[in-house]
């Protein structure tokens, strides 16, 4: 049924108006992930709320500030086992990117043939899209240190959260291991449920406090899906535990901090009456999301991308080289609007795993100066700093073996136009 004061027909309108601009900006070579929502929103204001309404199992959103993307791939391909599933699967975390997918998947008599939407969302736009739409269910990550000339500080952004846990009128989703996401179940009157890693794997997760300096605190919330342990060379797979119960699952997206995800995507998955074999299933079955661990060959060598973009996230992404030590490292940075402007946070990462590896190290992107001497603090030998993407990723794939792995570090906007690059000059491997 359509909801008071948007008709059938004007939500056809906008479904059309939608397409017809994404199909414009396709023609023109841009992505078109935002504008084609943008239009829609300034025209048909309450078209997302119209398409929304009527999906059986409702709306899922997935926030906070690390790890957004990948978790929210998860949890769709983890309900894609039993429900079709809607997403944002582009990364465009505003509600204008919300609208696109739908419009974009909406069938041009305006239908959504899905049961569910699982969408990513910005902290903040977070707000703004539960303004128009109460989501049945949301799984809120972490609250780190972030574009702070966004944001300000961080409890700023607990707040935010805070928001959509009190919209949320189904089933909470928490990390328990974040103080400021676990105080969150008093904003929401929804069921709650925690995921979080065992207590010998906690000082591996730091929280905001604990990334600078606090001790580290053990929770005693009962935990949904807790991780027990991390993929290792000689044993990779994760071992989640579920109702007193181990399971091992192998994640094809690398990294503890993925490990920590599933738990999350595995326990919103539960909330929503999945059974344990499915969600595994669903889990094993997730590529790395667009930017995140994404693998390339490039003349015979691998190429890993991987998307940084703040202290704590960078150095939980540094540790994706417990699992293999590469034979050159670039590190990108921008400093573009995207990106943040302010680069000081690079400061607040410990560098030093890095300087005893023996591996090609560069820099990149419009701060690969800054970058080289922020390195340089760490003792950390820079071969070449090279402010062209291009060129910096060519030269180290040029400098390994015909066999070897290159991994990128990347900040937003040189991810976006070095996934352009590794598009044009190798092959997608994942």
């Amino acid at each position: 049924m359509t909801p008071p004061g948007c008709s059938r027909m004007t939500a056809v309108l906008a479904v059309w108006l939608g397409k017809l601009t994404l199909l414009a900006l396709r023609a023109l070579g841009r992505r078109g992930n935002a504008m084609p929502g943008l239009v829609v929103e300034k025209v048909f204001p309450r078209y997302l709320a119209t398409a929304l309404a009527r999906l059986p199992q409702g709306v899922v959103v997935v926030t906070g500030t690390n790890g957004k993307t990948t978790t929210t791939k998860m949890v769709a391909t983890i309900l894609g086992e039993r429900y079709r599933v809607l997403t944002n699967d582009t990364g465009s975390n505003f509600v204008r990117g919300a609208i696109t997918a739908t419009v974009e998947h909406a069938s041009w008599s305006g239908w959504l043939r899905y049961d569910v939407a699982v969408f990513e969302l910005d902290e903040a736009w977070a707000v703004r899209f539960v303004e128009r739409v109460a989501p049945q269910h949301c799984l809120l990550l972490n609250v780190m240190r972030d574009q702070l000339d966004r944001f300000g500080e961080i409890d700023t952004t607990a707040r935010l959260l805070g928001k959509v846990a009190a919209a949320t009128t189904g089933h909470v989703v928490l990390n328990r291991d974040d103080e400021r996401v676990a105080a969150l179940a008093a904003d929401t009157a929804a069921q709650v449920s925690c995921y979080g890693v065992t207590p010998e794997l906690r000082e591996l997760f730091p929280n905001d406090e604990e990334l600078y300096g606090g001790p580290v605190t053990i929770s005693s919330v009962p935990a949904a899906v807790e991780l027990r342990t991390l993929p290792s060379p000689s044993h990779p797979a994760a071992t989640l535990r579920v109702d007193g119960t181990d399971h091992d699952v192998v994640l094809r997206a690398e990294g503890p901090h993925n490990a920590q995800n599933a738990c999350g995507a595995a326990a919103l998955g539960l909330a929503l009456g999945l059974d344990v074999d499915t969600v595994l299933v669903g889990l094993a079955k997730v590529s790395p999301a667009f930017g995140r661990g994404q693998s390339f060959e490039v003349d015979g060598r691998r190429v890993v991308l991987q998307l940084v973009k703040n202290p704590a996230g960078f150095r939980q992404t540094l540790r994706t080289l417990d699992m293999q030590t590469p034979d050159a490292v670039v590190v990108a940075i921008n400093d573009d609007y995207a990106d943040g402007r302010d680069v000081s946070w690079l400061w607040d990462v410990d560098f030093a795993v890095l300087s005893g590896l023996p591996t090609r190290l560069s820099t990149a992107g419009t701060r690969a100066a800054d970058m080289a001497v922020r390195l340089r603090y760490d003792d950390v030998a820079v071969e070449e700093i090279e402010p062209d993407l291009e060129k910096a990723l060519r030269s180290s794939v040029r400098s390994v073996d015909d066999d070897g792995h290159v991994v990128i570090f990347s900040t937003y906007t040189a991810m976006w136009a070095l996934h352009a690059v590794l598009q044009r000059i190798g092959t997608a491997l994942s």
